[in-house]
């Protein structure tokens, strides 16, 4: 994908817009963590009550990527990285656009 900026360019809007979301989920014991963005694959890591809750996958997608959709661009493609594979980013499944 291209995308009109580079990775170290995104991550100041990446983060500001995690702070959009980060109350939504505090409210449930959790949290969110940007680990790395590579190519416009942004790889996030949920904390807290997150952590396993069964409702993670649709909150990444319904409602973290769609901010990210909202404030930066439409290509911008998040990923839940599990505990414990912080360092190997590549081994993370990425699912396809579609």
């Amino acid at each position: 994908m291209e995308l009109p900026f580079s990775d170290e360019e995104l991550k100041p809007a990446v983060e500001r817009c995690l702070q959009k979301v980060r109350p939504v989920l505090l409210k449930d014991g959790g949290g969110v963590t940007l680990l790395a963005i590579r190519q416009g694959v942004v790889y996030l890591q949920f904390t807290g009550g997150c952590v396993g809750c069964s409702s993670a996958p649709a909150t990444l997608k319904h409602v973290i990527e769609r901010q990210l959709h909202q404030d930066i661009h439409t290509q911008l493609r998040a990923v839940s990285v599990p505990v414990g594979m912080e360092s190997r980013l590549e081994e993370v499944a990425i699912e396809p656009a579609v």
